[in-house]
């Protein structure tokens, strides 16, 4: 799997208006690693298209993937429940709402992000003071609040919508929404990654007690799993790389949901496994899926709209097989 990554980041270097050899876009990279150790035999063009426009977009594709593969594996685990997304505590929507509300007063780059990334924080903090009743916050609860929540930022969003500027600030708010890697140069990339890797690593440290969450609150408890705690810790590092990829490439959906299925049948249940199963096929999933919306056609086609083009077939495939295995037992 960590093969097939760095192929597909290879070929996301490579695909483009303007193509360049695999062994081309290879030696640029290594002479920026390797200072005077190669010959430069490329154009000062394909330089620049390699370094300064493909590499830093490649490189968040790859983390914003993995991070979305990632939660969902690992929500799905918490949850017990293979439907969960990351979507599903309502930071998407927060920070959606931080965006669309970002756009409409005029900002911009830090403005923007860190507007969203404050609001889907905000969504999560109020999902866990709604679903908290007694000290205490079962799984059900906090999937239903989590959707109320969700909702009603969805509807605040659209709010927005409706009082922007049709000539100027709705497009903007509409194009941000779907979801794009277009605005990834190295400056949101070197902010962005370090952050999606920290969560990440948070949620990979905690692999085995995902495991025994998992099989249950009551049998967490009595294998000495502080269930209220663990989970909440799973919840917001998840919040962090979810407010993070809203922040900088807007809502890119189904990641979350079809990737750790794809990785289940491959490498089975166990999380200590699935986890970064799913955080290398999440990030060439999605370098797939940028590749094709910048390459397909003249105009950048959304990646919310190809991952929902994509992910919705493919999941109903594997329902259906499920649903077949589960008849035929």
């Amino acid at each position: 799997m960590a093969a097939g990554l760095l192929a597909m980041m290879l070929v996301a270097l490579c695909a483009g208006r303007l193509s360049i050899p695999p062994v081309t876009a290879l030696r640029i990279v290594a002479a920026q690693l390797l200072p005077g150790g190669l010959e430069a035999d490329w154009s000062s063009l394909q330089e620049r298209i390699v370094l300064l426009v493909r590499l830093p977009r490649v490189l968040m594709a790859a983390a914003c993937g993995a991070g979305l593969a990632l939660c969902g594996a690992a929500l799905q685990g918490v949850f017990r429940n293979p439907l969960v997304s990351p979507h599903i505590l309502g930071v998407s929507s927060g920070a959606s709402l931080g965006g669309a509300v970002a756009i409409l007063l005029g900002l911009s780059g830090a403005g923007l992000v860190g507007l969203s990334f404050l609001a889907g924080c905000a969504a999560l903090l109020l999902v866990g003071l709604l679903a908290r009743i007694d000290g205490r916050s079962g799984v059900v609860t906090v999937v239903l609040t989590g959707v109320v929540v969700s909702a009603l930022f969805s509807a605040l969003v659209s709010m927005a919508q409706f009082v922007a500027d049709p000539d100027s600030s709705l497009p903007a708010i509409v194009f941000w929404l779907m979801g794009s890697f277009a605005a990834a140069g190295w400056r949101q990339t070197l902010l962005a990654v370090p952050v999606i890797l920290a969560g990440l690593l948070a949620i990979w440290a905690m692999r085995f007690r995902i495991n025994l969450l998992s099989l249950g609150e009551d049998d967490a408890r009595m294998l000495g799993v502080r269930v209220e705690r663990d989970r909440w810790l799973i919840f917001a590092a998840v919040a962090l790389v979810e407010a993070t990829v809203v922040a900088f490439s807007g809502v890119i959906g189904w990641v979350g949901l079809v990737v750790p299925h794809f990785a289940r049948l491959l490498v089975g249940s166990d999380h200590r496994i699935l986890i970064p199963a799913s955080a290398l096929m999440g990030g060439a999933y999605l370098l797939l899926i940028d590749t094709i919306a910048r390459t397909a056609t003249t105009a950048e086609i959304p990646l919310g709209v190809l991952t929902a083009i994509v992910g919705a077939p493919i999941f109903a495939l594997l329902l259906r097989r499920r649903q077949k295995q589960e008849m035929g037992e």
